[in-house]
């Protein structure tokens, strides 16, 4: 694939699946305050779909807006427990209560993507996959996070499936880059419709 786009996210995770998709990207990330747009969102009652797709859009339009005639590719993941949003942790001891409320539950993460031109979406797409923790003590889920280093935590969030972060799991369904934060098959095929 020889279209080159800009991609509006300092994941890292995120330009490794574009890299082998073999999709050429630089990465401008869109630094949006995620907290104050998603406390807005949560406070009109948006489902946490809604406030994925509204931040993977927000983050595209943002960089867009800088480099006209430019693809940009803007993407935001969230965890869904029962309709409650859980963000990434601010700090080890939030990412351990993370971990204690999603214990032996099971719950839908939602990874959203978007692409804008000039300022303006022209195309978005949203999956969530189905994950089911196991019942983990609290040794168990704290000697899992020591193995984390502080920038993947709050960075990618609590679990890491690409790395350890599988054994946290009874059961897992749905694509596995959605789950990494980035829906890629649709993504390319969205790139291929595109002169």
């Amino acid at each position: 694939m020889s279209r080159k786009i800009i991609l509006a996210s300092k994941s890292g995770v995120r330009k490794i699946i574009l890299d082998k998709n073999d999709i050429k990207c630089t990465v401008i990330p869109s630094n949006v305050d995620e907290d104050q747009i998603k406390e807005s969102l949560i406070k009109e009652k948006a489902s946490p779909k809604i406030i994925s797709k509204n931040l993977a859009e927000l983050k595209a339009n943002k960089i867009s807006q800088k480099y006209p005639n430019q693809l940009v590719l803007g993407a935001d993941s969230v965890i869904d427990l029962n309709n409650e949003l859980i963000s990434k942790p601010q700090n080890r001891d939030e990412a351990f209560n993370i971990l204690k409320k999603l214990n032996g539950q099971r719950h839908q993460l939602i990874s959203s993507v978007c692409i804008s031109k000039n300022g303006s979406m022209i195309w978005n797409f949203t999956d969530a996959s189905s994950l089911t923790m196991k019942k983990l003590n609290s040794d168990e889920i704290k000697s899992y996070l020591a193995k984390i280093r502080d920038k993947e935590l709050y960075d990618y969030g609590v679990y890491q499936i690409e790395a350890g972060g599988r054994d946290l799991f009874s059961k897992i369904e749905g694509d596995e880059d959605t789950i990494m934060g980035l829906p890629v098959k649709q993504i390319k095929e969205y790139l291929k419709t595109i002169k």
